[in-house]
């Protein structure tokens, strides 16, 4: 026998289950049951991978013994079971991604008296430690030559040892705590407890649960049975069951296709983001069943990256069984009920967004930036997905705006939806390109998720009218009055410009007066074409090196700066001058949030003009 310590996250989250006061300790048996039924369905799909696994599923099966007088409670399975090393992993140590996160949560909630986050993140098995003092697990994996067993009181130490005679799948036997009215802890022995508890959490898990060989759970897969007969609670626990979620869901998605190739599915949005959304080895949650039989969790091939927030199952009729994930990338049926599973979500969401308007801001909120992510990776939904996103935007300071909504308040004549993308709404606010279209009572949207520095350039248009965003390129907001003005004025500070453009040669490509600018000096805009800084430095941060990319000085001939820099170049005080450019071009920079490539120059050219004034 060997002593261990737990992992201190684990250990942290052991003392969390065991001293906190929970709505609801039922959801120990939900959470093992569930175990339970993983482990019978990862062996039933090992059964059709492996030929030569020497296994029993003729009678794959949950078994829950109650004994009343040892105070134990056995939830015991015939699947897949675990090795040494499984033991250690999956349960000295908790593997599972956002652990840190998960307890901050945890106790947050705990501080705010809701402390209901059992199963959210898939520490299902750690919940037993809220009903009893000591735990014990035997469990054999079916080539390994010896089982083992796991025991801990649930404190700082675990033991584990090789057992010669374990059965094939694992058993869990809690050492249950007294009954306690008082404690909320009912007594998990008697067998009607029992029931209640399946009936509740359990009673559509593929596999039979038994008790005192009473099979107690009806089995019925709640995507087969008519939508009629099922109650928004047994939704609830199935998306419960299937996620690890303790939220119920936001939506719920059944859809059923008949003829040449017949499949079913169930599919959830949650109501709260998964911790794992924006990890690499984050997980899609969609499984496939064939004919009610599980094969694959977590199956990419249905569900595109950027919906890998949708759970549940989809169940075809006519795919082999032993399908592997390179035969589902090629097969056509597979590509079909793709297409038509993404078609049915963005429609859902839609649906919600016109009917249940709340739930659509919480969706929003919580799992809009991922499905932005479609913008750029599906463009053949590429319009359904816009119809379905939400912008701030100047027209309102809390209320967000759909792009159909803006369309609809556009100016008479105006051509362009325009937008700005920046760090946050304040930078945005405050930017200089923002000027001009503040004063002539354009709206403008505001993109602050990293994503938006991307999709932007690959999303042309909506409802026939271009994106234009206002640091880029030329924005035209003139009259024709104003045109010709600016064109005189542009001749008048020409031989400026060009000046500018020769002593700021290494750092932008032009120079020219600007039509955005009302109130600062200058501003630096980019070309149509050309990325932000922001992506930029997003590029660079993932380590790749981009060629210098030259922007375009604009400067205010209306503003005193300006203005004075004219007068004296007109003068011939061109000695005088030396440095007022990289001034002007820092100035620009600066007023974008944007970073000095040399503070301590510039810190020295404002330092000398400064004590010219005295």
């Amino acid at each position: 026998m060997e002593t261990l310590e737990f992992q201190s996250e684990a250990r942290q989250l052991l003392q969390l289950m065991i001293h906190s006061i929970y709505s609801n300790k039922d959801t120990f048996l939900r959470e093992l049951v569930s175990n339970a039924s993983d482990a019978l369905d990862k062996l039933r799909l090992e059964s059709f991978r492996d030929k030569d696994m020497k296994v029993d599923v003729d009678d794959l099966h949950i078994v829950i013994e109650s004994d009343p007088a040892e105070r134990t409670l056995t939830v015991r399975d015939n699947g897949i079971g675990m090795t040494r090393e499984d033991v250690v992993r999956l349960i000295g140590t908790i593997a599972k991604s956002g652990t840190a996160e998960f307890l901050r949560n945890l106790k947050e909630q705990q501080a705010s008296g809701t402390s209901d986050l059992i199963g959210q993140f898939g520490i299902g098995f750690y919940s037993s430690f809220m009903v009893a003092d000591k735990v014990t697990l035997v469990t054999k994996y079916p080539h390994a030559e010896k089982g083992v067993r796991w025991e801990s009181t649930g404190e700082s130490t675990y033991t584990i040892e090789d057992v010669d005679d374990a059965p094939q799948g694992t058993s869990v036997t809690l050492h249950l705590k007294p009954a306690d009215d008082e404690d909320r802890l009912p007594d998990y022995t008697e067998p009607a407890k029992i029931r209640e508890i399946v009936k509740r959490y359990s009673d559509f898990i593929t596999w039979p649960v038994r008790l005192g060989g009473e099979e107690i759970n009806s089995r019925k897969a709640l995507w087969a049975r008519p939508a009629s007969e099922v109650t928004e609670e047994e939704y609830a626990e199935f998306y419960r069951h299937i996620s690890h979620d303790w939220n119920a869901p936001l939506e719920t998605i059944r859809m059923q296709a008949e003829g040449t190739f017949e499949y079913q599915a169930l599919l959830f949005l949650p109501a709260q983001a998964p911790l794992d959304l924006f990890m690499r080895d984050g997980k899609r949650g969609v499984q496939l069943y064939v004919k009610r039989v599980f094969i694959m969790d977590d199956c990419a091939e249905l569900m595109p990256e950027y919906l890998r927030f949708v759970k549940g199952v989809v169940d075809a009729a006519d795919l082999s069984l032993n399908v592997s994930r390179e035969i589902l990338q090629q097969d056509r049926h597979i590509q079909l009920m793709r297409r038509r599973l993404v078609k049915k979500v963005l429609s859902s969401i839609k649906s919600l967004m016109g009917t249940r308007p709340d739930d659509y801001k919480k969706f929003w909120s919580e799992l809009g930036a991922a499905l932005k992510e479609g913008l750029l990776s599906d463009p053949d939904n590429r319009d359904a997905i816009l119809e379905v996103c939400s912008f701030a935007s100047t027209h309102s300071a809390d209320e967000l705006t759909t792009l159909a909504d803006y369309v609809s308040r556009m100016k008479d004549g105006q051509e362009h939806i325009y937008y700005m993308t920046g760090d946050s709404r304040v930078a945005v606010e405050h930017s200089p390109h923002m000027e001009a279209l503040r004063a002539k009572g354009y709206e403008v949207l505001i993109l602050t998720d990293p994503i938006d520095e991307m999709w932007v350039d690959s999303v042309p248009s909506f409802d026939g009218k271009q994106l234009q965003s206002v640091a880029k390129g030329q924005v035209d907001l003139e009259t024709e009055e104003e045109k010709s003005a600016a064109s005189a004025k542009a001749a008048e500070f020409a031989d400026l410009l060009t000046w500018l453009k020769e002593q700021l040669e290494e750092n932008v490509k032009e120079v020219r007066l600007s039509s955005r600018l009302t109130t600062s000096p200058a501003c630096v805009v980019g070309d149509a074409h050309d990325i932000t800084p922001t992506l930029e430095k997003m590029y660079k941060a993932m380590g790749q090196e981009l060629p210098k990319i030259k922007r375009i000085l604009e400067l205010n001939p209306g503003h005193p700066l300006v203005e004075g820099l004219h007068k004296a170049f007109s003068a011939g005080e061109r000695e005088s001058l030396a440095g007022s450019a990289e001034l002007i071009y820092g100035l620009a920079l600066l007023a974008e949030g944007g970073e000095l490539a040399d503070p301590s120059r510039f810190v020295q050219l404002v330092a000398e003009r400064v004590q010219r004034t005295f």
